[in-house]
């Protein structure tokens, strides 16, 4: 189990969201080498959900991968990293259109960090009045940052129209999003924005492209387990079938 490191005391302090003033707000994690896990916490349907997001410490700077589900931590989370690497963060990439991966990218860009969606997620959150980046991509892309590199990949839609994954070659570390589900989920979640036919096509094609990740990164989930993306593709499966009956 990672060690899990409880960011900034001032967050102790704070009033929490559901009515315990020690639970805290942001918990950051470590994955391995300069890559880190964030949490924050919102509300969905009368239960407290977690949306993971991750950040990568380069020689450049801190790049960073979705935005914090709570707006509260929006410059909490810039204060914690610059307080625990002395970087700033630089770069932020969304992975699709909803708010838990795009509130704060209108404030990120405020405070001059490059802003990132794909034309498509552009689109989407245009159309329904979500918060958008300042730079487009055009298609699947490789990103150098300091001395790390990797890429993003549109595998199709599943969870939303727009869903992208990014693959660290390197590391052999998938950061799926919403798109890949928890190995412990009971089901595929939210689905109004989604494509249930296209689900296990768009999952298998992320398969069949990273076939041996060594960490795959779940939005709402344990990131923890690797078996994540086969647990994802049997839901996506079932609930093709069910549908078509």
């Amino acid at each position: 189990m990672k060690k899990i490191a409880l960011i900034i005391a001032s967050l102790f302090s704070l009033t929490n969201t559901f009515g315990q003033s020690n639970e805290p707000k942001l918990i950051i994690s470590h994955l391995t080498g300069d890559f880190y896990i964030y949490t924050t916490y919102n509300t969905y349907e009368g239960n407290k959900i977690p949306a993971n997001g991750m950040y990568l410490v380069t020689n450049n700077g801190v790049a960073l991968f979705d935005t914090p589900w709570d707006t509260t931590q929006f410059q909490l989370l810039l204060d914690s990293i610059q307080l625990k690497h002395n970087k700033e963060v630089t770069i932020c990439i969304a992975t699709h259109w909803h708010g838990d991966r795009t509130d704060g990218l209108e404030y990120y860009k405020q405070k001059g960090i490059k802003t990132y969606t794909t034309k498509l997620t552009d689109d989407l959150c245009k159309k329904n009045n979500k918060k958008r980046a300042e730079y487009l991509i055009e298609k699947d892309t490789i990103f150098n940052t300091g001395q790390y590199s990797f890429e993003t990949y549109y595998p199709g839609q599943g969870h939303t129209e727009d869903n992208i994954v990014l693959w660290f070659s390197k590391e052999k570390i998938l950061y799926g999003g919403c798109l890949i589900k928890g190995a412990e989920a009971a089901n595929l979640g939210y689905l109004g924005d989604g494509n249930i036919f296209e689900y296990e096509t768009t999952l298998k094609n992320v398969q069949k492209r990273y076939p041996d990740p060594k960490y795959i990164i779940v939005s709402h989930h344990n990131w923890n387990n690797i078996n994540s993306l086969k647990h994802s593709i049997k839901m996506a499966k079932k609930l093709k079938r069910k549908n078509r009956k």
